[in-house]
């Protein structure tokens, strides 16, 4: 009688195999096993055994010695929320709240909805009150005391959000069969991505003020956020069009058989693929502009890094830089591997099940 395999031991044979199947797999699997033997035991005793936790004092860290955890359970509203008032940092956490319980909803296939779009210009709206005040009772804070994790989610969901779509509107226009059209949007994708994104940031914030009269010129927040909309636009929109080009040229001859005009046929049959093509690239340009944002702190915002800086100069702590960066370390990557885990269900489910 034939017998089947059982899945457990499949997986475990497939990984045995990976691991020791080859000279090669042997020796790197060996190698890492000698580097985590050498250094993981200074780990744990550095960020656990002998770490500082509470109270969170300097006497505490002082005392300690490993790691001071103390200085982020006592400075982590400060490294979160920047130079924000103190006893106003309830705005900045609900923004915080709002922003990342509609990003979590949002990936659910059942919310892909046009109202979606309501409810996050809605969201944006809401925190842009909640952080500036002046009305409803709440203390007007100017933009210049913003900071910390709020300015790094509203730089990265306008960003991105408002990116995309204008990036599939470029795609097309560098498509078209108007010449002026095809110029200006190639005209504005090439001189985008000709300059680096803190030259850019560097033109909005030092040189705009020189050219604008002071009546009609945005704070340097929102120049900040109008820079990198444009940056995230130009190569996403580089990026559409590649998938774009990848399609075979009887997608389009179909569509007109069918009698669709120009945009039934681009949002219908034509961009749906191109985007499907393309996932893993728009997700490493999507990774790369959520870690660009702390490109910021050079034009004067106090996005999360500019923050962690800030609290680290208390003369009354020993500065545990270190821990510090780690602390924003493990912020960046949750948000990065968030998306990226998101990029690979949307592959997935634009593959279709497995046949």
């Amino acid at each position: 009688m034939a017998t089947t395999a059982m899945p457990g031991r499949g997986r475990a044979t497939g990984l045995a195999r990976s691991l020791f199947g080859s000279p090669l797999n042997f020796a790197v699997t060996a190698g890492f096993a000698l580097l985590l033997w050498a250094t993981l035991p200074f780990v744990v005793r550095w960020a656990i055994l002998d770490a500082a936790f509470l109270p969170a004092v300097p006497e505490t860290c002082r005392a300690a010695g490993g790691a001071c955890w103390s200085f982020i359970i006592a400075k982590h509203s400060q490294i979160l929320f920047g130079i924000y008032p103190y006893d106003e940092r309830w705005r900045p956490m609900i923004v915080c709240l709002l922003l990342l319980g509609l990003l979590i909803h949002s990936v659910r296939p059942q919310a892909w909805r046009p109202s979606l779009a309501i409810w996050w210009l809605g969201a944006l709206a809401a925190s842009w009150l909640l952080l500036a005040g002046g009305m409803f009772g709440l203390i007007e804070v100017t933009a210049d005391k913003w900071g910390g994790l709020p300015v790094t989610l509203i730089l990265t969901v306008v960003a991105i959000g408002f990116g995309f779509p204008t990036g599939v509107l470029l795609a097309l226009a560098r498509r078209s069969d108007l010449p002026v059209i095809r110029l200006l949007a190639t005209l504005f994708i090439e001189v985008t991505r000709a300059l680096p994104l803190l030259s850019i940031l560097f033109i909005a914030s030092i040189m705009l003020p020189l050219l604008v009269p002071e009546a009609f010129l945005p704070d340097k927040f929102m120049r900040a956020l109008i820079a990198l909309y444009l940056f995230a636009s130009a190569y996403m929109a580089e990026v559409v069009r590649g998938g774009l080009q990848a399609l075979p040229r009887g997608q389009d001859e179909a569509a007109d058989a069918l009698g669709l005009n120009y945009w039934q046929k681009q949002r219908l049959i034509i961009l749906p693929q191109a985007v499907a093509l393309v996932i893993p690239a728009l997700t490493n340009t999507v990774i790369v502009m959520i870690k660009n944002t702390s490109l910021v702190l050079v034009v004067g915002l106090f996005d999360l890094i500019s923050s962690g800086k800030a609290a680290l100069a208390d003369p009354e702590w020993r500065s545990p830089s270190v821990e510090v960066y780690l602390f924003i370390t493990a912020i960046y990557f949750v948000l990065c591997f968030g998306f990226s885990r998101f990029a690979d269900s949307l592959e997935r489910r634009a593959k279709g099940p497995a046949t």
